[in-house]
């Protein structure tokens, strides 16, 4: 790794993050390069629908495709890192990390900065049907970048956890060999890949933090020789770092127990977490087996166009209101991809408008724009003086908007070029991992649930968010849902109780949908993976909440029978939170 400040083989590696998607706290950069000691600095910027916009970016102009925010990022901190010897490593590549390092190399020419810049290419994919196919490259290209003294390294889609992975391979000199390590640091970069999230940011218990959650500082992730890392983040900032807060972002947007990856499959249900002091918990005993014989490919495609309009329903008759708005509007545009969904926000006997008001939404996707278009905001239009009493919109009428389909498959990581551009033009092909595993011998974890016929001698009513954590996300269609419980004892309660069968009594949506469920004992967790919840994808979806991210905290306020003896709050070895920004008079960025 370039520069005397970031001197190879040292036994710690501090590893900062800046971003966690593409628009996310603008100063952070800034503010983690000033906040304390760092040897590389991250920022993710990549997500499913980044890369289609992205898309459409390069469709109106071949030059761009990347992140243009973090340009306008860096122009007022580059000559922060260059004299603090901090690396900084980002995806703000997207589909065009060629551009970003050439934008990035006329940006430090005009500060007058001497900055090395590399970048990684070869995760995109011919695929004349698709906008955008990326294959999810490692981390090695990266490593190759800063070994050969790069100062910034840009790279497309490789994995999110890969922008750590790769600087902790070029201090550490891990090779492929290294499957604990690899897996160790791909667990931080999981970490700490989305910002401050894993500091406080969208926390179950947000209440419990010093400063309420009102602006939580962006993770460090402090590495090892070995693999395992302490997370913790810079002094004086807000949030904290807990074995809660680090449980939370384990558990997000993840699988099975058995994370694929391009370089390890990483055994999740291996982590060990303990506190390891205030905003400290160190991370161990991660295990990791050889890769797949394949990379993931996100394809992205314009799958139509699509429009919304939103009925408001208030009062009495509320589902016949609605019938007589279905009925209307599909004999003025015909049936073919409307879908209804009705809202029933209102309350009886309400004393205002809005209390007393349901939602009707209603939306429609179509190949065809015209149709989609004001064909069918009109009609809606048309309906005011026509149809149900008290007959009002929240939406003007409008055109039809573009939307995409995210799907996923995979190819042979022989058939990938994985290329390193060094910061002097030279063009390194990473060849892929040596030992590799077919999917079918990857190792298989079967959830163990405990016994569903074991029944507390007293049970309580109420929400079940008072004694479970959850966090959700999207992958593609589907959703994940993850849940932990806060102490041993309601482990040994939830572990047989939360049944995919539970589950669906509780969340409806997912009865009818394919549903895997997983145990992760070490955290006292069970994840669900419930395929198909977000239909073609966040771009696409017609769903109130598109990515799931709320879905946990849905799971979380329905109210079901308690065991009486099972104490609210959190286990005794992160009762006490660190103090915070709070204590000394508020929050500090």
């Amino acid at each position: 790794m370039s520069a005397s400040g970031r001197q190879a083989g040292t036994d710690v590696l501090r590893v900062g993050n800046a971003s966690g998607f593409y628009g996310d706290r603008f100063s952070a950069w800034q503010e983690m390069l000033d906040g304390g000691e760092l040897d590389v600095l991250t920022g993710d910027y990549l997500a499913e629908l980044t890369m289609l916009i992205l898309g459409r970016d390069r469709m109106r102009d071949p030059d761009l495709g990347y992140a243009r925010t973090f340009l306008r990022q860096l122009e007022g901190c580059l000559g922060t890192a260059v004299d603090r010897r901090v690396a900084l490593v980002t995806n703000a590549g997207g589909l065009h990390p060629a551009g970003l390092a050439a934008a990035i190399r006329t940006l430090a020419d005009r500060l007058g900065l001497p900055v090395r810049v590399g970048y990684v290419e070869g995760d995109a994919l011919a695929r004349p049907d698709a906008l955008t196919a990326n294959a999810y490259l490692g981390a090695f290209g990266i490593a190759a970048c800063l070994d050969a003294g790069a100062d910034v390294v840009v790279t497309g889609r490789v994995t999110d956890a890969s922008l750590v992975v790769g600087p902790a391979v070029a201090h550490f000199g891990w090779t492929h060999d290294d499957l604990d390590a690899l897996a160790g640091a791909t667990v931080a970069g999981h970490l700490i890949e989305c910002g401050a999230q894993v500091t406080g940011g969208n926390y179950s218990f947000f209440t419990e933090l010093p400063d309420g959650g009102h602006r939580p500082g962006f993770p460090v992730a402090e590495l090892h020789r070995d693999g395992s890392s302490v997370l913790t983040k810079h002094p004086g900032t807000g949030g904290a770092v807990t074995v809660e807060t680090v449980t939370a972002q384990l558990l997000y947007e993840v699988g099975a127990p058995a994370y694929l990856g391009p370089d390890v499959v990483t055994r999740l249900d291996t982590v060990e977490l303990s506190q390891d002091g205030p905003d400290r918990v160190r991370v161990s005993g991660v295990r990791g087996t050889p890769p797949p014989e394949t990379l993931k490919v996100g394809v992205n495609n314009l799958g139509g166009f699509r429009n919304s309009m939103t009925f408001v329903l208030c009062g009495l008759d509320i589902e016949a209101k609605a019938a007589l708005v279905r009925a209307q509007l599909e004999a003025a545009v015909g049936t073919d991809g409307l879908e209804f969904q009705l809202a029933r926000t209102d309350h009886p006997d309400a004393t205002d408008t809005e209390v007393a008001s349901a939602l009707l939404h209603v939306h429609l996707r179509d190949g065809d724009r015209t149709r989609a278009g004001r064909a069918f905001s009109a009609a809606a239009v048309e309906l005011a003086l026509a149809s149900y009493p008290g007959c009002t919109l929240t939406t003007l009428p409008g055109d039809a908007t573009p939307y995409g389909v995210f799907t996923t498959d995979t190819v042979p990581q022989d058939e990938v070029t994985h290329v390193a551009v060094l910061p002097d033009g030279t063009r390194r092909t990473i060849p892929p991992p040596p030992v590799r595993c077919k999917e079918g011998s990857l190792p298989i974890h079967q959830a163990i649930a405990g016994d569903p016929s074991l029944h507390p001698a007293a049970v309580r009513r109420g929400a079940l968010g008072e004694l479970v954590g959850a966090r959700s996300g999207d992958k593609g269609g589907d959703a994940n849902l993850g849940v932990w419980a806060r102490t041993d004892a309601t482990w040994a309660w939830l572990r047989g109780w939360l049944t995919v069968a539970r589950l669906a009594e509780l969340l409806p949506e997912t009865a009818p949908l394919t549903v895997r469920r997983y145990e992760l004992p070490n955290l006292r967790a069970v994840n669900f993976v419930i395929e198909g919840l977000l239909g073609p994808g966040v771009a696409g979806s017609t769903r109130f909440d598109p990515q799931a991210k709320a879905l946990g905290e849905l799971l979380r306020a329905r109210v079901v029978d308690l065991p009486a003896e099972l104490p609210t709050g959190p286990a005794s070895a992160d009762a006490e939170l660190p103090a915070g920004p709070a204590a000394a008079g508020g929050p500090q960025a």
